[in-house]
């Protein structure tokens, strides 16, 4: 009776781990890069350029209140844009479109969150930042073209 109640757990066993190994996802090996999705990933950049530029432009004279909400503002702009554009990726976006964005994402974010911390423009942390920055958003730019 041992002897076949072990056989019934070993047979339910293998049941249970075969059903794991279809249930599995699998990665589709066939997903193309598809012009929607660099469309879509390209949009949100655009969209997040024109944010970034707007807030970190504004002027609103020279009272500290008025100067702290618009850096609040710019680097709510720089952490929120960059966590939106990763968002955007999706497994159809080009590759090369797709790393470039990371890229610039983070460096926003990077950029952003610094900024909070009390880094200046003028830091030289900082301003390589703003610099890998710029040369990210360009090269996106380009691949959206």
């Amino acid at each position: 009776m041992a002897l076949f109640t072990a056989f019934i757990a070993l047979a339910a066993l293998g049941v249970a781990a075969w059903a794991v190994v279809l249930a599995w996802p699998q990665k589709d090996a066939t997903v193309q890069p598809t012009a929607e999705s660099k469309q879509k990933v390209c949009a949100a950049f655009e969209t997040v350029s024109k944010a970034v530029q707007l807030q970190t432009h504004a002027d609103l004279g020279p009272d500290p209140v008025a100067q702290t909400a618009v850096a609040g503002n710019a680097r709510l702009a720089l952490i929120g844009g960059g966590e939106y554009l990763l968002s955007r990726l999706d497994d159809q976006t080009p590759p090369d479109l797709a790393e470039a964005v990371r890229l610039f994402a983070n460096n926003l974010e990077d950029i952003g969150v610094n900024a909070l911390a009390g880094a200046t423009n003028e830091d030289p942390q900082q301003a390589a930042r703003l610099t890998a920055g710029e040369d990210g958003r360009n090269k996106v730019a380009d691949l959206c073209k």
